[in-house]
């Protein structure tokens, strides 16, 4: 089974198996994500799904779900009221202890804040994205507030990073957030503590949030994992 059939399994195997009606669902981002969105799509049209209410994480979400006819609100709406029931991402990298880099398509503040607020987390990943130590190969996206990026960049590299600029494509200059600040990228030599570094940089003044994500210290946050394989097998990790 080539990438994409394992994207297309491991996204129908994680809705099939957590996705309930009348659920507050959150929707990340990305390509394995963006494939479990349009299963969602498919069941609600079929009604085989109801009285779904789902929070996305990105405006190529948002527009998916407009275009699939699934109700669209905020954390903010009365319906919603800060709390969700589950949330289904995918993620750049995951390690042992199933902890993950997230981020590669430039909205991790949002699924951060949507991953925090689930009562229930899902990553679907292909078996690519396992990995032994966090951020060593795929880079950590750091957002920041543009005024910040030389003094970030600077701590950043204090702390063992090698840090690149994200520049957009087709356009010239840096990608810009949804939220409107700059994207660092950062890679390390050495392995590091996910958990500690995810807390060094988010002290730095003008960060905004990092893509390391493993939880905050009084409800460590470990979400069920959906790996796909080339041999069309799907093992999960809780």
């Amino acid at each position: 089974m080539d990438q994409d059939g394992m994207k297309e399994l491991v996204a129908r195997e994680a809705v099939e198996a957590l996705v309930k009606s009348g659920m507050k669902l959150g929707l990340g981002s990305g390509s394995t994500a963006i494939l479990a969105v349009r299963y969602i799509g498919s069941l609600l049209s079929e009604g085989k799904l109801k009285d779904i209410l789902a929070v996305p994480t990105s405006i190529q979400t948002s527009m998916e779900c407009e275009k699939l006819g699934i109700p669209l609100y905020t954390l903010n709406s009365k319906a919603i009221d800060g709390l969700l029931d589950l949330t289904i991402d995918g993620a750049d990298e995951v390690d042992n202890n199933n902890r993950l880099v997230k981020g590669g398509g430039g909205a991790l503040l949002p699924e951060k804040i949507v991953a925090y607020s689930s009562a229930s987390y899902a990553i679907v990943v292909d078996q690519s994205k396992i990995v032994e130590s966090l951020g060593l190969c795929f880079p950590v996206p750091v957002e920041v507030i543009p005024m910040a990026r030389v003094s970030v960049t600077l701590a950043l590299q204090k702390l063992g990073a090698e840090v690149v600029l994200r520049d957009a494509k087709r356009k010239a200059g840096p990608v810009i957030t949804d939220q409107g600040n700059i994207l660092l990228d950062i890679r390390f030599n050495e392995k590091v503590d996910p958990v500690v570094m995810e807390a060094k940089i988010n002290n730095l003044p003008g960060v905004v949030e990092n893509g390391f994500f493993t939880g905050p210290q009084d409800r460590l946050l470990r979400p069920i994992i959906f790996i796909s394989h080339g041999d069309g097998t799907v093992e999960r990790r809780d």
